[in-house]
């Protein structure tokens, strides 16, 4: 099947756009929703896989972290691969992988053979994930268009991780632990075929030329970057391992920065990362990978430790939040972006998002969900649906054609290396608090439970504080004005365009009175 992705207009004006794109929407929208759930929907299911496969609590960490070890370090050369080969190929690819991987993971006998199938999971969600954003991007040029489909897209990406929980609930309760990973296949099934019939085919006309060095630099220093961190969540700050991979790290990637300054063909273009508006959202999709990924893990067990709340009934407690960011999302997306610009936008999400996390550090012992829980839940749900669909529009807009793969990866690794530092940064946090209340509390009543309360509420703060300095950012960063809507039209799929369109930043006019 051929589309007319993206082709020039014709003698009267009108631009042809692929016949089937909504279609394709709700493809590359399940694509997403596979990578994003993956990352919380196994955490339910770890006590029974422990139980089953009898590892240690230790293993289970490596559970989580082999996941994003692979999937973090790898997305850029996903996303590289993807400008490469073409994105329908390595879409298509990775989904059928990712399912593969998932098949493994839900079939594994012992502990080894799990790690190696979530390691496997994250390589080719690498692939996907980088693939299914470029694909958008390429296929969504009209303005008003494309501003619905990032609206779902943001959504999904948004709100994944409170899926993959409520999903994970469900399945481990009533199923088994290995349905977590078998669903994958469920939903790869349908999104293989729907990429095969609705989302169109392009052979790459100018071919892009691998940067090794860049790639061996920049996937070794994300490696370690999620290392360090994870090493942090399972030993002290103070363990030589800890520092020795983030020091590491810092020196891989600004080598990397430096070599992508003289490469000449360079993995990450520095082009991609001059304009503005599209630096301060890849800076917001982190700061928001930060915090939600630390709202997921310690609510959840709160509502589940301190509330008992058995793993469907956290899932449906996440519910209302979801809701809200899906709205959210269309509204900053499809009304304010367009009429506004991000300049108020994403700052505004930012302090709601950072109020919600302030909120939800006056949860106790005895909080009722519909007096303290759920309303906290609603601002950071409306907070988030305005930073995530927005900074993820601008983060793509005016990009190159060649260039789209890997700044798409970009955006994936930004949420992704965020999600991994906020989770082992927010974990030390709220342990060393529960060592330091519980000592400082001994003998009193219920000291162990309000130890726990008090360590989610640390992480809260610590949360609440990288918004807050996300407010700051995305305030200096952002240009006023709304982005331009004629943008110039991207060309088909993967093929060759002129290079002074490369080096194009992303323009904006002045807001309309």
């Amino acid at each position: 099947m051929r589309d007319s992705l993206n082709s020039p207009s014709d003698l009267s004006g009108a631009t042809h756009h692929p016949a089937h794109r909504w279609w394709a929407l709700a493809v590359i929208g399940l694509a997403q929703l596979m990578v994003v759930l993956d990352a919380t929907i196994v955490n339910i299911a770890l006590p029974s896989a422990q139980r089953d496969l009898g590892f240690s609590n230790d293993g289970r960490q490596w559970v989580v972290t082999a996941y994003a070890l692979a999937f973090g370090s790898l997305l850029l050369l996903g996303g590289r691969l993807a400008d490469l080969f073409g994105r329908r190929r390595t879409f298509i690819t990775g989904l059928i992988g990712f399912a593969a991987a998932s098949a493994l993971g839900g079939a594994a006998q012992s502990f080894t053979m799990l790690i190696a199938a979530r390691a496997l999971q994250g390589v080719f969600g690498a692939v996907l994930a980088p693939s299914a954003l470029s694909l958008l991007t390429t296929t969504f040029t009209d303005p008003g268009e494309r501003s619905r489909a990032f609206g779902v897209f943001g959504a999904i990406a948004g709100s994944g991780g409170a899926i993959g929980l409520l999903l994970g609930g469900v399945l481990t309760e009533h199923l088994d632990w290995r349905w977590t990973l078998y669903v994958n296949d469920v939903i790869a099934v349908f999104a293989v075929i729907g990429a095969l019939v609705f989302v169109s085919s392009r052979v790459p006309t100018e071919r892009p030329v691998l940067d090794l060095r860049g790639t061996v630099l920049v996937a070794t220093g994300l490696f370690c970057v999620v290392f360090g961190f994870s090493n942090a969540e399972t030993h002290a700050w103070s363990d030589w391992s800890c520092w020795a991979f983030l020091v590491a790290a810092v020196v891989l990637l600004a080598s990397f920065v430096f070599w992508e300054t003289r490469a000449e063909h360079p993995l990450l273009p520095l082009r991609v990362l001059r304009d503005r508006n599209r630096s301060a959202s890849y800076i917001s999709v982190f700061i928001s990978g930060v915090g939600m990924f630390g709202v997921f893990l310690f609510l959840t067990y709160y509502l589940q430790q301190t509330l008992h709340y058995t793993p469907v009934k956290t899932g449906l407690a996440f519910l209302p939040m979801v809701g809200m960011l899906m709205l959210a999302a269309q509204l900053s997306t499809n009304v304010l972006l367009r009429r506004v610009g991000p300049k108020p936008v994403v700052p505004l999400g930012m302090g709601l998002s950072a109020a919600g996390l302030v909120w939800l550090t006056g949860l106790g012992l005895h909080s009722g969900y519909a007096a303290h829980v759920l309303p906290p839940l609603l601002v950071l749900g409306l907070g988030l649906g305005l930073v995530m669909p927005t900074a993820m529009s601008l983060a793509t807009l005016g990009v190159a054609a060649h260039d789209q793969g890997v700044a798409s990866a970009t955006v994936n690794t930004m949420q992704q290396i965020g999600g991994s530092i906020g989770t082992a940064l927010f974990n030390t946090m709220a342990a060393s608090t529960v060592t330091s209340y519980a000592k400082d509390h001994y003998g009193e009543p219920n000291v162990k439970a309000e130890a726990a309360v008090h360590s989610y509420a640390t992480a809260y703060w610590w949360a609440a504080a990288f918004f807050a300095v996300g407010l700051v950012i995305s305030l200096l960063m952002y240009r006023r004005g709304r982005p331009l809507e004629d943008t110039p039209t991207l060309p088909p799929d993967d093929d060759a365009e002129d290079p002074a369109v490369a080096d194009a930043v992303t323009p904006t006019t002045p807001r309309r009175p």
